[in-house]
């Protein structure tokens, strides 16, 4: 009988913790409101347990930093991640091409902080010019190639496409001084576009001007866009279906 009331409570436990996960709640042991659940988490292998294992179930990851515990979807978890069509209608997008821009730009926003795994956290914020010089240094070399220009057929998902797309764009107009704004009509517009996205999911914090990483960031960086840096280049270079 104590057996299965000790069962009955790890499962309540754990069932507690997943929920809390699962509706976007960070659990921490310096937060009192999650404190006791973080303790559970760690200290009752049975609780620890269920957790993982209905996680792994539902395609989720869990990763901890700084004593605290958070959740993404893995890779092509259709219920708790985004398809394009999800991202496209969110960030109000039309075509594939401009939603890969907004990726290579999360993409270059990201590496200004994890160049690898030796550079973790290399600076404290990011600007929304230091984004755009580091986009268009990276699409450079291939607007350079006057080749490009004379391609009658480029996938829209491909570099190429993304190159002459920015190309294309002013750095800003006259509905970018509305710092909270974002559109397709600029450099600028398509940056806010992509930051006011990660800023949604609590990956940053805007402060001034200057964009912060929150600790969910740091913690699902340093595990999952390490595990997964490599997928947009073969996504971007034709090799793989997104």
């Amino acid at each position: 009988m104590m057996e299965d009331m000790s069962i009955d409570r790890s499962l309540d436990k754990a069932l507690d913790i997943y929920a809390a996960l699962i509706t976007g709640q960070d659990i921490s042991r310096s937060n009192p409101d999650t404190r006791e659940m973080y303790e559970e988490y760690y200290s009752n292998s049975a609780v620890y347990d269920i957790v993982t294992r209905l996680l792994k179930k539902l395609n989720l990851s869990v990763y901890e930093y700084e004593e605290s515990i958070y959740i993404t979807a893995g890779e092509g978890n259709r219920i708790f991640g985004y398809t394009n069509d999800d991202m496209k209608r969110i960030l109000g997008l039309r075509i594939n091409k401009e939603l890969y821009m907004v990726y290579f730009i999360m993409y270059n926003t990201l590496l200004s902080f994890y160049q690898d795994s030796a550079s973790y956290q290399v600076k404290e914020y990011v600007r929304l010019e230091d984004i755009m010089k580091q986009v268009s240094d990276y699409l450079s070399v291939i607007t350079n190639d006057i080749s490009v220009y004379a391609m009658d057929e480029i996938s829209e998902e491909s570099f190429k496409a993304l190159a002459l797309l920015w190309d294309e764009l002013p750095a800003v107009t006259s509905e970018d001084k509305d710092k909270n704004r974002a559109s397709r009509a600029s450099r600028t517009g398509y940056i806010k576009l992509a930051l006011n996205f990660l800023i949604s999911q609590k990956l940053f914090v805007e402060v001034e001007g200057r964009y912060y990483p929150t600790n969910r960031f740091k913690a699902v960086v340093e595990n999952y866009f390490e595990e997964y840096r490599g997928k947009i280049y073969k996504v971007l270079g034709g090799g793989e279906d997104a």
